[in-house]
């Protein structure tokens, strides 16, 4: 193991990460990385509003890196605001001390320009990717900020190259990863003299459920995306 890994295990070993969106796409990725990277002592609270796909994550990530990585699968829809408020609350004592959140959940509905875009669409979109990312960074950041010597922690927020590069027929979406790129960099500031971390990443173009979700579940669309 190099000694750029072997730091990465020690700064991870003993954490407990929270990803959500964790179901499919980039945020299932991610649970498998903090897993592969720190197999002996982690754990992860996952969440997303398909339950059902988490277990079978669980019991994926349990095969592979096995019981030293000790998963939650939680389900939570972050575009409701009293799931969230309840949430860190209903969490057991022993993934309460959360270290890490990744804001992940995130999507995009329709490719509709103004003055046609759909108000449940538009409503959708900011509701998921912005209000919910804020309240679940609202709900964790006491935890962090609690700890000693000016709090400590991670908030990763993904967000999308359509936040900086906003593009035709994207315009509600880019709208809110630009939000996200604003509120993380406000946030940065906000926690500037703490050791709370606040980072965002912007990815391009990932094949994942995204564009299934945006045609509304038309695969055959979805796929000409990536093609």
């Amino acid at each position: 193991m190099s000694a750029s890994a072997s730091a990465m295990v020690k700064r991870l070993e003993g954490k407990t990460v929270l990803i959500t969106g964790a179901s499919s796409g980039i945020g299932r990725s991610c649970a498998f990385e903090f897993a592969r990277t720190a197999p002996r002592d982690l754990r992860l609270v996952l969440t997303a509003r398909r339950v059902d796909r988490l277990r079978e994550l669980a019991a994926e990530l349990e095969a592979e890196v096995g019981a030293g990585v000790k998963v939650l699968p939680v389900e939570l829809d972050v575009a409701d605001p009293q799931q969230v408020r309840g949430f860190v609350a209903r969490l057991p004592d022993e993934f309460r001390g959360i270290d890490v959140l990744v804001n992940n959940a995130g999507l995009v509905k329709g490719v509709a320009r103004a003055p046609e875009i759909a108000e449940e669409d538009i409503s959708t979109m900011f509701q998921t990717n912005v209000t919910g990312l804020i309240n679940m960074t609202q709900a964790v950041l006491p935890i962090f900020k609690a700890r000693p010597d000016g709090g400590a922690g991670d908030i990763i927020n993904i967000g999308s190259i359509a936040g900086r590069e906003p593009y035709a027929g994207g315009s509600i979406y880019c709208a809110t990863k630009a939000a996200v790129r604003s509120f993380t960099d406000a946030l940065r500031k906000e926690l500037i003299d703490t050791r709370i971390r606040v980072m965002e990443i912007d990815p391009g173009q990932v094949e994942t459920e995204f564009s299934v979700v945006r045609f509304y579940g038309d695969k055959s669309k979805a796929d000409a995306v990536y093609a």
